[in-house]
C-alpha cells in the first residue's frame, strides 16, 4: 500500500470510512464543465486567506457554484484543515463564524 504526502496532512484521512474526494466533487459536475466553476477560474489563494475581506469574496464565489453543497460534504468527510469550502470557512474540519486573531481577543466585539 503507498500513502500520498498529502494525504498524510489530512487528519483522520487514513482512517476507515466514506470519504469524498475532490474528483468526486468536481466530475461530478460535467467533464466539460468542471473547469468553469468559480474555484477552478479564480486565484485559489482566496480561498485560503486570512483577510476577512477576502474570505468573504471566496464565499460570494461559491455562492453561485453548482456544486457548493457537495463541496461542503466532501470537505466535511475529508475533515479539512482550513479554508473556504462550498461557501463556508473550514478550520480543523468543523465550520467557523470567522477566523480567530493572534493576541488577546477585544473586550467588545463588534456585531
Amino acid at each position: 500500500m503507498t500513502v500520498l504526502f498529502s494525504e498524510l496532512q489530512l487528519p483522520g484521512w487514513a482512517e476507515t470510512g466514506e470519504k469524498i474526494g475532490l474528483g468526486d466533487v468536481t466530475f461530478a459536475y460535467d467533464d466539460a464543465k468542471a473547469f468553469t466553476l468559480p474555484c477552478h477560474t479564480s486565484d485559489p489563494e482566496i480561498f485560503f486567506a486570512d483577510d476577512d475581506a477576502v474570505i468573504a469574496q471566496a464565499k460570494a464565489l461559491c455562492g453561485s457554484c453548482p456544486m457548493r453543497n457537495a463541496c461542503l460534504d466532501g470537505a466535511l468527510s475529508r475533515q479539512e484543515p482550513c479554508g473556504v469550502w462550498g461557501g463556508q470557512l473550514i478550520e480543523d474540519g468543523v465550520i467557523i463564524e470567522r477566523r480567530r486573531r493572534a493576541g488577546r481577543p477585544p473586550k467588545v466585539v463588534a456585531a
